[in-house]
């Protein structure tokens, strides 16, 4: 499994916000706080059918072709549906990991 499909799985399951909360009880914006805000923010602009489309995707694990017959639809539409959430899941992560080693060279 892969960082973006952790993080995705993290954040569907709602795991990540009970981490997050157990870990981060303070007012500053660490790693896993960011990450959860950008993909509360990123999850909220999706629709219902994305959203459905990623679950079965990252959490049931079916393939773009199972997950395109199940919506009557072909795999490139699903993958158009569904790209878009994941190069964004990796801009965060990626955002959030600069912002760790710009705080520990700062520290």
């Amino acid at each position: 499994m892969n960082e973006v499909e952790f993080n995705i799985r993290l954040y569907l399951t709602g795991i990540m916000k009970a981490w997050t909360d157990r870990i981060d009880s303070t007012d500053q914006i660490t790693p896993q706080r960011f990450i959860l805000n950008a993909m509360t923010g990123l999850f909220n602009s999706l629709s219902s059918d994305e959203i459905e489309m990623i679950r079965f995707r990252y959490l049931k694990r079916l393939t773009l072709s199972e997950v395109a017959s199940r919506y009557l639809l072909n795999e490139r539409t699903v993958r158009n549906h569904t790209n878009p959430t994941v190069k964004q899941v990796k801009e965060i992560i990626k955002k959030a990991t600069e912002q760790a080693q710009h705080a520990r060279e700062v520290d």
